[in-house]
Order: structure tokens, then sequence, then C-alpha cells
């Protein structure tokens, strides 16, 4: 069966909405879009690029270039490019909370997002995080964050913390949940038997035996021998300095980076505009792409639609993974 994903374009006066009517463009055989959306900002969006939209209802399909089916979730107040307004941020969570409920109740297979804009939520007097903590919390379940492209994975032991607090957060208990469901989701959305996780250390030079930190020596070592006496391939914990040399990653099927600036700036340097942002550990497959609203190119028509078409085929992907007969 062809996957049912839900797309929702995050914050409205971005270039979320342009880079779904890039993407309403193509044929897809691969899966079939439900946009989560407001019709106007759409129909701007699609004005504004001068290509064909025609929003259709939930059970017809999409044949023609343009085609793009909808549920309705309406703004508070008109969205004007470049101009985000804090009292359409409920909107934003709505569609959000309600592709998520889709995937939960069944009815979708997965979820497909564009970026959104923290400040402007948190303006709109709603506490929000991150998209990723959003939909962890309403399916009430813990993930983890992966940033992907066609040359290599990179998942996080921690995301956004204060460099400062970083060592403290790397505790024995939450770093086994991080590299449980990284060995899960790889095992159970990509289709690897045994999966090959590099772990790097957290001081330079993996600590050097504990002369540069004791963080290696006391947390991660003991816990990667422990896991990998329950069946885990796992190597390190290596210098993140040289564990992204391309012969060395040739040998691995995903990075663990212990905090966020060291892996993804190596991720992004490899290929930003084709780099997703996976969330590992929900009951569906949840994709996003690896950038920001941009409100400074909204409305312009220059944005690059990489990411979303990648973050969608990716997404069809697992989706079509999890369907297969187990």
């Amino acid at each position: 069966m062809i996957p049912q994903l839900a797309l929702v374009p995050g914050e409205p006066a971005g270039i979320g909405p342009e880079l779904c009517i890039r993407l309403a463009q193509q044929p897809r055989s691969d899966c079939r879009l439900l946009a989560f959306a407001d019709p106007d900002t759409l129909q701007a969006a699609a004005a504004a690029l001068d290509l064909p939209l025609q929003l259709l209802p939930e059970s017809a399909i999409a044949r023609a270039p343009g085609d793009l089916r909808l549920r309705e979730v309406r703004n508070a107040v008109p969205s004007h490019f470049s101009q985000a307004d804090p009292r359409n941020a409920r909107a934003v969570i709505d569609a959000l909370l309600g592709a998520g409920h889709a995937c939960l109740e069944g009815t979708l297979d997965g979820v497909v997002t564009g970026p959104v804009h923290k400040a402007v939520i948190n303006e709109g007097g709603i506490a929000y995080s991150g998209t990723t903590e959003l939909l962890a919390g309403q399916a009430g379940v813990e993930v983890v964050m992966m940033l992907a492209n066609d040359i290599i994975r990179v998942a996080l032991a921690t995301t956004h913390l204060p460099l400062r607090a970083v060592a403290d957060a790397i505790r024995a208990d939450s770093l086994r949940t991080v590299i449980t469901t990284t060995h899960d989701a790889l095992r159970r959305d990509f289709g690897l038997a045994t999966p090959r996780i590099a772990v790097l250390g957290l001081n330079p030079h993996a600590g050097e035996d504990g002369h540069l930190g004791h963080e290696e020596l006391e947390v991660i070592i003991p816990l990667l021998q422990q896991l990998r006496g329950e069946g885990m391939e796992l190597i390190g914990p290596l210098p993140a300095d040289t564990a992204f040399l391309p012969a060395k990653l040739r040998g691995f099927d995903a990075v663990l980076a212990m905090y966020h600036d060291q892996g993804l700036p190596v991720l992004k340097y490899s290929g930003f505009e084709q780099a997703t942002n996976i969330t590992l550990g929900l009951p569906y497959p949840r994709v996003a792409v690896d950038h920001g609203t941009a409100l400074d190119l909204a409305g312009k028509g220059i944005a690059d639609p990489s990411s979303l078409f990648a973050a969608t085929a990716l997404c069809a992907q697992l989706a079509a993974h999890r369907k297969l007969p187990r």
C-alpha cells in the first residue's frame, strides 16, 4: 500500500508554504500527501511562485501538477510574507498536533514538517521548544534527533543545551536510552539487521585515557561495553576530529555525537541542501527539513526546496518499510 503522509508547512510567513507548493508540482508514486495548512496561505504562496495549485478534499487523488489534498487548519489572522504573527502560533501547533494525532490513530503513516519559528510560537503564549519535543510529548515517548543526508547519519546524545551543561547531561541512563533508540530505529526503519554505530567521545581525543576528561572512562566506555554484551555493534568512543574521515565513515551506519555542534557542522558541510531531520523513537516516521523559516526569502520564489523534497522521499521510504510484513 502507498504510504499516506501528513505535510505541515510550518510558519505561514516563512518559506515553508512555498516549498510545499513546489513539492505539489511533482508527480509522486511513493506516497500520497495530505497538507495540514491554511488554504489562503497556500494560495498566496502559489500566486507568488506563479505555479498552479488545486486544493482537493482528503478523499481525492492528486493527479496533476499542483494538486494537493488539504485538511484545513485556519490561521487566526491573514499571513503576510516575512511578517511572522504570534496570533497564528496556535494554528501552527494545531497543524503539527493534528498530523501527529492522525498518525497515532492510524489514518496516516508519517509526517513531513516544514520550518517553525520557535520565538514566534512562544510569543504567541505557547511554551514550545521544538517540533521534536512537541510530537514526543504527544506520543508519550522518548526520542532521539538524527540528521542525515546521502553521505552520513548523525544522531545526537544531547540537543539544544549550552555547552557548559553538556558534560553534566552525559549520564549512563540517558545515553543508554539514546543508543538503544537509535539502534532500534536503524533496524526497524532503515532495515539494518546489525547497525554499526560510531560513538564519539565527549572530550578532545576521546579523553586521552583520562588526561583530557573523565567522562569517557567513567560513563561512555563502561556503557558501551554493557551494550556490546547485549549484541550491539558499537565503535568507540572515537575522537571527533578524525571519526568523520571518509574512509572511516564507510564502516559506520550512523554516528552518535555527544552534542549538537560536535556532529552537525560536518553533516551540513557535506550536504546541507539535501539534509533532513529525523525523529527516532516515535510510533511513526517524522522527517523535517534541516533549515529555518528564512523570513527574508519568503515570497521571493528563490528558496531551495531540496531539503523538503529529500524529507518527503525519506519519510515515504521509512513509512513503506514499516508497512512491510515482519
